[in-house]
């Protein structure tokens, strides 16, 4: 049996996809880094190190945009794109966890 196939990526500019690539990637290094989180120091420190290079390549892909003249963000549009790239669970690692039962 085959997976359940996927909703399309909703139409996007070039700069648009980079920009939610570039995004993602910073969300996957923030969530590697969580303290929240089970982990060891040096899975932190690499995803720490990593993370610089990540939002430099984030904040160069929204200038790409601007200077383009896409000054505006279609969250709606973006926001399905994210869906459709499991940004939900990606950006769920962000966050704090759910306190435990005692």
């Amino acid at each position: 049996m085959l997976p359940p196939e996927l909703p399309p990526l909703p139409a996007l500019t070039r700069a648009e996809a980079e920009l939610i690539d570039r995004y993602l990637d910073v969300v996957d290094l923030v969530g590697r880094i969580n303290p929240a989180h089970d982990g060891d120091t040096y899975r932190g420190l690499r995803a720490a190190q990593a993370l610089v290079g990540r939002a430099a390549a984030l904040r160069d892909a929204l200038e790409v945009m601007h200077r383009r003249g896409e000054t505006r963000l279609h969250a709606a549009t973006l926001a399905r794109a994210l869906r459709v790239l499991d940004g939900e669970r990606r950006a769920a690692r962000v966050a704090l966890p759910q306190p435990r039962a005692e």
